[in-house]
């Protein structure tokens, strides 16, 4: 075949489509997130899909995208007729649109191709008429039951229909008698106007409202009045009917059944007097129940108060019992150090200011456990095996918990990359086997496993995170295990179940809120007497393959290097003077800026600056970032230093910095923060 009879084919066949009223489409299946075959995608539609489902431009969307809550069931109906290669007819409600269609579907030879040809109309109109009749003809039924129940147990006194085009009523003998009037009138058929004869002059006027109020609307009507019998006296009754109207909403047929409540009536006097003693009973009841409702509230939001203090009280008692301790050694050698500088015994110096430092690494490592829990550490992540990193630390493990626990790590093979701060993670994992360390004080097994884990929307609702895929990393013990109490604070800040002395209770929050940072999370699974198990979920790293290799930080000082020009920049005078005299030290010039408007003053005017080193956190309208973006439009080779006290993650791009970018978090060591100055230096 030509080229231009394959293309005249193609507009026939399009046409032909385009032709259909009812809906056309091709469908194709693809690999889903459940497996092979667990999606399929539309190929090809005409434009009858849109009139018949509302859907525009379904070419190129899958079955997930368009009814996910009902994917499994057109999977296994069109499945079947692509395994079998029969065609097939069904009707099918169409969840997602809130309409049911009539579908005719047959396989597109050859069975390779995986596709399946659909043709459907909307018959939704259809089936709910069908529903209404079914409804409807059930409600007759029931009422019919009932009129045969009614009449035989003698609720019923009288039946008539009322038909209305020719104004005539037929009546039962029942009727008759209630209405005072010669049954033989009833079989021979009765006005309205001689139906309402007997009726009580003041019930008259509100029978004949009720009656043209129903026969404007159609649908049920129930009125009250009274009706002169044989006897000369009136009667209470009540008529219960229906009004059914023609398509065109005229009234035609009225049929009912007449109910002595003469008796009822009777008694409505009495009614009325307990209705009112109820009402104003009710009323006080009301009264006390919204007392006694706002009492409880009151009292669950003194409870909730008192919880949110107790938390806390915890969180700032434990603050100021571990930081009163690092003050006190940092004081302490302060004051020892002027008294021995006083004496001229300088001796013993470097002992206080070796404490001194400690107390600093200590409060350091304090604060970053807390920031830790709340989400706000500073992260470098980068791509990362996690087998490798736990196989790294098996030497330092095994010697942290000691002879007594056996280790087993359980690498899955082909593991995904997670994208995750590396020290973090090792520092989280170090915490998670002291503890289980902890919970075995007689020896045990400690088991330390990775996985690949493609969690769907139930599961990952449990562990509160995205559908998706992601890397678990569990730490699992033989030990004492935990109470269903214990589980509900193991992640709170200080809480600990260690004697005093022996534990801060930060391990758990500080891996807690890691793993939150990293955009995933962590969950215990225990049972007392039956061991301990904790899993670290992460983000599957996708993207370019990126090496994790981590370059090794030198450990000797840094000697001085060529002399440079450096703008350091930060609004508090001690860290900026304590970075000058490092970097002057070092032999570099420096310039000194207290905010990002008067740096970027003296960037420009300062074309010599080779390195800026910047806080993030700046007053005056501009950030460390948005400074350092600032002058890089006009300087790109510019490198930057950024420090900060706290994770600003989204100003510094979570992590994602740019070339010629780092960051330094403080309190920071003098040799590491000039290793950091010359390696920036060094790559200008």
């Amino acid at each position: 075949m030509s080229g231009d009879d394959a293309l005249q084919s193609a507009a026939r066949r399009r046409a032909l489509f385009e032709a259909i009223d009812d809906g056309f489409c091709i469908i194709e299946f693809i690999d889903g997130p459940n497996g092979p075959m667990s999606d399929y995608l539309h190929v090809e539609a005409n434009s009858g899909y849109e009139r018949q489902t509302g859907i525009a431009d379904i070419v190129g969307k899958r079955l997930r995208e368009i009814e996910p809550a009902n994917a499994d069931v057109w999977l296994k109906l069109y499945g079947g007729v692509l395994k079998s290669g029969q065609t097939v007819r069904f009707e099918q409600e169409f969840a997602a649109i809130g309409r049911h269609i009539e579908v005719s579907a047959s396989r597109v030879e050859p069975e390779s191709l995986r596709q399946v040809s659909v043709l459907f109309r909307d018959v939704t109109a259809r089936k709910q008429a069908e529903k209404a009749l079914r409804e409807s003809e059930a409600i007759a039924r029931e009422n019919i039951q009932r009129v045969q129940l009614a009449l035989a147990a003698g609720a019923i006194i009288g039946t008539w229909s009322w038909h209305l085009p020719t104004d005539r009523f037929t009546v039962d003998e029942g009727f008759a008698a209630a209405f005072g009037f010669d049954p033989s009138l009833g079989r021979s058929g009765l006005s309205l106007a001689q139906v309402v004869e007997t009726v009580h002059p003041d019930d008259q006027a509100g029978l004949a409202a009720a009656i043209a109020e129903a026969l404007s609307r159609g649908g049920s009507y129930a009125h009250q009045y009274r009706t002169r019998r044989t006897d000369g006296k009136y009667y209470w009754l009540e008529a219960n009917g229906r009004v059914d109207l023609a398509p065109d909403d005229t009234p035609v047929t009225f049929p009912g059944v007449l109910i002595d409540i003469e008796g009822r009536r009777a008694v409505e006097a009495e009614r009325d007097r307990a209705i009112t003693a109820l009402r104003a009973l009710t009323d006080t009841l009301e009264q006390r129940v919204e007392q006694r409702t706002a009492a409880l509230l009151q009292a669950e939001e003194a409870l909730r108060q008192a919880q949110k203090m107790e938390a806390v009280g915890q969180l700032t008692g434990g603050l100021a019992h571990d930081f009163n301790n690092i003050l006190a050694g940092i004081g302490g050698s302060l004051d020892l150090m002027r008294t021995r500088l006083a004496q001229g015994r300088i001796g013993d110096i470097d002992r206080y200011v070796t404490g001194a430092q400690s107390a600093v690494k200590r409060a350091a490592g304090l604060t970053q456990r807390l920031l830790a829990f709340s989400r706000r550490q500073t992260l470098d992540p980068k791509p990362s095996d996690i087998n490798r990193i736990v196989a790294d630390m098996q030497d330092l493990i095994s010697r942290s918990v000691g002879p007594a626990i056996a280790i087993e790590a359980v690498a899955a093979g082909g593991l995904w990359k997670a994208f995750v701060d590396v020290g973090q993670l090792e520092n989280a994992l170090l915490n998670l086997c002291i503890n289980a360390r902890d919970a075995m004080p007689d020896g045990g097994k400690l088991t330390i496993e990775s996985g690949n884990r493609w969690l769907d929307e139930r599961t990952a609702k449990e562990r509160g995170l995205e559908p998706g895929q992601y890397v678990s990393l569990c730490v699992s013990d033989t030990g004492t295990g935990m109470s269903p109490d214990v589980i509900a604070r193991a992640f709170d800040p200080f809480f600990t179940t260690k004697p005093i002395g022996q534990g801060t209770g930060l391990g758990l929050s500080m891996v807690y809120g890691f793993a939150g940072q990293s955009g995933g999370a962590v969950r215990i699974y225990s049972e007392v007497g039956k061991g301990t198990m904790i899993c670290i979920y992460l983000p599957r790293y996708v993207g370019d393959d990126e090496s994790d290799e981590a370059p090794a930080e030198a450990t000797r000082s840094v000697s001085a290097t060529d002399r440079n020009t450096i703008l350091v920049v930060d609004d508090e005078p001690l860290v900026r003077m304590v970075a000058v005299e490092i970097l002057e030290e070092l032999g570099h010039a420096v310039l000194e800026a207290e905010d990002g408007p008067s740096a970027l003053k003296i960037l420009t005017s300062r074309p010599d600056v080779e390195l800026l080193i910047t806080d993030v956190g700046l007053p005056n309208g501009m950030n460390g970032r948005q400074l350092a973006d600032a002058i890089r439009a006009q300087r790109p080779e510019l490198n930057v230093l950024f420090i900060t006290g706290y994770a600003e993650n989204a100003v510094l791009n979570h992590g994602h910095l740019e070339q010629g970018m780092q960051v330094i978090t403080k309190p920071f060591e003098a040799d590491a923060f000039a290793r950091r100055v010359s390696e920036l230096i060094s790559a200008s």
